[in-house]
């Protein structure tokens, strides 16, 4: 099924909880998709930023649409048994802001450790 590290996505969980704890960081739940590249575009500086993004940039496309997958299924947009299809739509709509698109979304940390647990992984003590 899932076909990327399940540490480098708890890597990300983590690094996307400490960015969005961060004072000064704060995304509404119904944060539009140009509010969060705004908000992005305001912490460009931030060393946890630069690394979840570098993180993200440097897999494979698909494993990007993976990582993808993974939060719309934590979300509920899709359920573990609708991975293919979760998978289907992620690839067909990736583009090179994956990282800003994830980060940009309020929750995401949740969301991908919520897919992790639905696809069996956990990011374990």
């Amino acid at each position: 099924m899932l076909d990327l590290n399940p540490e480098i996505v708890c890597f990300i969980i983590a690094k996307a909880h400490e960015f969005h704890a961060k004072e000064g960081v704060v995304l509404p739940e119904d944060a539009s998709t140009d509010w969060g590249v705004q908000m992005l575009a305001d912490h460009a500086d931030d060393l946890t930023l630069a690394e979840v993004r570098s993180t993200i940039d440097d897999l494979e496309p698909d494993q990007q649409a993976q990582l993808v997958a993974l939060m719309w299924i934590g979300r509920g947009d899709f359920d573990a048994t609708e991975w293919e299809a979760a998978l289907d739509e992620a690839r067909a709509n990736l583009t090179p802001h994956t990282a800003d698109y994830l980060m940009g979304t309020p929750l995401v940390a949740d969301y991908l450790e919520e897919g992790l647990t639905q696809l069996g992984y956990s990011c374990g003590e």
